[in-house]
């Protein structure tokens, strides 16, 4: 009896991991970065394409902030678990365009995240301004868990 129970209580770890390795991380839903920026982003259809809505909390302009569309596409839709992803954000605020590129994960804990790299293009008034046009930067987004889509994007009013 107690190897019985000494195997079980060997397995169960083997077991809860194969579980947990089975998951997929799943890109549609409602994440928020560590600057408090929130987005949603639709079901991924057949052909990897997607379509949200992003509020971002930061901006360098001094005009409200307002939910700004963005589209993108994740990599084959086969079984990838943890897949790449790219989608761009056109301000409905600035004269400028953002475009993110990134990976969703899946850690031991079943916990998502997506981790970005992102480029972002603002007008400029002339070609001798163009040093100043582009930012890059990162962000990383959780899953908004209990939470309804209005909810997300309205934020907590930080700016």
């Amino acid at each position: 009896m107690g190897k019985v129970v000494f195997s079980l209580l060997l397995a169960l770890p083997l077991v809860t991991l194969g579980a947990s390795a089975d998951k997929k991380c799943v890109l549609s839903g409602s994440w928020r970065n560590e600057l408090g920026s929130n987005m949603t982003i639709s079901a991924v259809n057949a052909e990897g394409g997607f379509t949200g809505s992003y509020f971002t909390a930061v901006t360098a302009t001094n005009k409200r902030i307002l939910v700004s569309p963005l589209k993108g596409s994740q990599n084959s839709k086969s079984q990838r678990k943890q897949p790449t992803f790219g989608f761009t954000v056109s301000w409905t605020f600035s004269n400028s365009v953002t475009v993110f590129v990134g990976q969703c994960f899946m850690d031991d804990n079943g916990e998502e995240s997506l981790k970005t790299m992102w480029l972002l293009r603002q007008e400029v008034g002339s070609p001798f301004a163009d040093w100043k046009a582009t930012r890059v930067g990162t962000n990383v987004f959780s899953r908004i868990k209990g939470q309804n889509v209005d909810e997300s994007l309205r934020g907590d009013g930080a700016r």
